[in-house]
Formats: structure tokens, sequence, C-alpha cells
């Protein structure tokens, strides 16, 4: 097989998130285009192999293959490309928590795709950012870039680029405290991915209206849904997706008093967001266990989890989860949660608790 026969291979088994297989195939194609040195076919692969590990929650190998492509595609004087590596560079490293860092990269691309007028780059880089602004903590920013991103995917008719939109708006609306909004979202990018037989798009949205049913109160709907996630994200091989997946079954098992349950899928999450050094996971995790604990009477335990996430929230400048660890910290020294439904307006988030265990979004 050529080079190109690889490359087209590989590109087909990613679009049916075949990640595996067709990482395999991007590498041997990258080392066929290296042997008859086509520098173009180099860095159509070193933008797959990024896409493929970022996707997979590798994110460090994601950067090294998006720097690679940067590097390949200035000494070919591809503007576009450079771009869109630059974004993928900036998504990999919002996967590492640092929002902050990925809205700086992401700004360049962007003022190029504007001024070439490249509506599906600006659609790509406005979902982006919306992703970074969530992680921040920033609702409202969050839900304009989406909804801005929305409208252009809409325009060109891409109906991936829709879905991925309706799967964010979902979930910054269900941090928000808008829970009707989320399950709207999210159901609607459900129908839209299982007409397309987009396999990741279709797991994507099990979870989050798994979560939307959760924030109903409706246990065992969301419980079907996070099933029916953790099998695709398992058959993908997505452990981000997944992980996050198994703190929400976490949460929900918290939520119907099954302690020993809820503490084997955090630890498990843990695990996973260790692995994926996504410091935001391991603080979800974090306060999910501080909950655990503190309903089984270990107060001293509970209180070490909960200020390691509210140093760790600070740290990283995760605005939400410092709220959380804020408010379950003032419940458990019997302050009745002010500090954080304070913290939640500020925020300007429909969101507060009257007592642990917190239904958190």
């Amino acid at each position: 097989m050529t080079a190109d026969g690889f490359f087209k291979k590989a590109e087909r088994l990613k679009n049916r998130a075949r990640y595996k297989d067709a990482l395999l195939l991007f590498k041997r194609a990258k080392g066929a285009y290296e042997k008859d040195n086509i520098a173009e076919g180099r860095l159509r692969c070193f933008m797959s192999i990024g896409d493929v590990y970022r996707m997979t929650g590798k994110f460090e190998l994601a950067e090294k293959n998006y720097s690679e492509a940067i590097k390949i595609s200035r000494k070919l004087k591809d503007r576009t490309t450079a771009a869109d590596a630059a974004v993928g560079l900036g998504l990999s490293v919002r996967g590492l928590g640092r929002w902050k860092e990925a809205l700086e990269m992401f700004s360049r691309p962007e003022k190029f795709y504007r001024e070439r007028k490249d509506a599906e780059g600006i659609a790509f880089v406005l979902w982006a950012k919306a992703g970074a602004f969530r992680i921040k903590g920033d609702a409202a920013d969050s839900l304009k870039s989406f909804k801005e991103s929305l409208r252009l995917f809409r325009t060109l008719g891409d109906k991936h680029g829709i879905g991925y939109n309706l799967c964010g708006l979902g979930g910054v609306s269900r941090v928000a405290g808008l829970f009707g909004d989320s399950f709207k979202y999210y159901t609607a990018a459900n129908k839209l991915f299982s007409g397309l037989s987009d396999t990741f798009g279709i797991a994507y949205s099990h979870c989050g209206t798994g979560n939307a049913l959760r924030m109903k109160g409706d246990y065992s709907g969301a419980l079907l849904h996070f099933r029916k996630a953790t099998a695709l994200y398992r058959k993908i091989g997505d452990i981000v997706s997944f992980s996050y997946t198994l703190w929400s079954l976490g949460k929900t098992y918290t939520m119907l008093g099954r302690l020993d349950k809820a503490a084997e899928y955090f630890k498990q999450a843990q695990g996973f967001f260790k692995k994926t050094k996504d410091p935001r996971g391991i603080i979800y995790c974090k306060l999910g266990m501080g909950e655990v604990e503190f309903l089984r009477g270990r107060i001293s335990s509970a209180l070490a989890n909960l200020n390691a996430a509210f140093r760790d929230s600070l740290f990283h400048g995760f605005s939400v989860e410092n709220c959380h660890a804020d408010a379950l910290l003032s419940f458990v020294n019997k302050k009745n949660g002010k500090n954080g439904n304070r913290c939640y307006n500020k925020l300007g988030l429909k969101l507060k608790f009257q007592s642990i265990p917190f239904n958190i979004p």
C-alpha cells in the first residue's frame, strides 16, 4: 500500500472512532512519506496523529505532534494548517487544565481566520474557546461562544460541528443551573449523532443526557444513559470522557445513598484522571470523596479531601470547582453553605444547595 493509501484508510478509521487502528496506519503513512521525503504528507500525518491522541486523552503526545505540524507548516508557508495546528495545540493544553494558556493560543489563529473570512476556521476556534471559558468558570462567555460557533456551523451545514456545539451548550447550561436547557441540547445532539452514526458523538451526548437527567432527580434514567456512554467510550478508547462518566456514576450513587459504590467509581475515575494529568477531574473526585466521607461520619478525611479541592481549584483558577469546595466546607464547618451560595451568585450560576450531598452539575 502507498503512503496515500495508508493515510486515506487511517482517516476512514478515525472518522469511525476506531482510534487505535487509525493510529497504527497514520504512523505507517508518516514513515512512508518520510522515506519519499514528502513534507505535505508528513504534515497531514502529524495533524491527524495529534487529533487521535487528543481524542483519546493523551494530551502531551498530542502537543508534540501539533508542535511538529506547526514547524512543518511554517517551513511550507502553509498558514492555514499552521493556524489549525495551533488550535489543536490549544485544545491539548486545555485538556491538561491550562485554560489561560489555551485562550492565548487560540487568539492568533482566530485573528488569521477572521482576516481570511474562513467561516469553518472561525466556527472551530469559537467552539474551542467556549470550552476553555467553561473550564475557567465563565459560563456567560462560554454560552456566547458556543452559540456563535453553532450559528456558523449551521450556515456551513456541518452536522458534526452542530452536534458538538449542542453538547457544549448542554454542558455549560448544566453548570449554569439551566437543567431544562441542558436536557434539550443533549437530546437534540444525541438524535443528530445517531443519524450520522458518529460513535464518539453518541457516547458524548449519552453522558450529557445522563447528567441532565441526574440534575432533574431521575437517577435510574441517568444510570441507563451513563451505561450506554461507558460501553461506547470503552470501545473507542477515550479515557478522558470515560473518566468523567465514571465520576457521574459516582455522583449518582452518592445521591442514591449507595456510598460504597460511589466511592468505588470516584477512586476509579481519580486513577484515570491522574493518568491523563487532568487536574480538574482530580478535583471533582476529591469533592466527591469529601462528601462520601462526610456522610460516613469521617469528618477529618472529608476535610482533607475538600481542603485539597479548594486549594487546587484556587491554584488552577477553576472558579466553579472552587465555589463547590467553598460551599461544601461551609456546610461541613456548620456555616450552612453561605460562602458557596454567594460564590455561585458572583459567577452568575443558578445554583443553591441546602445540604450534603450536593447534586453537583
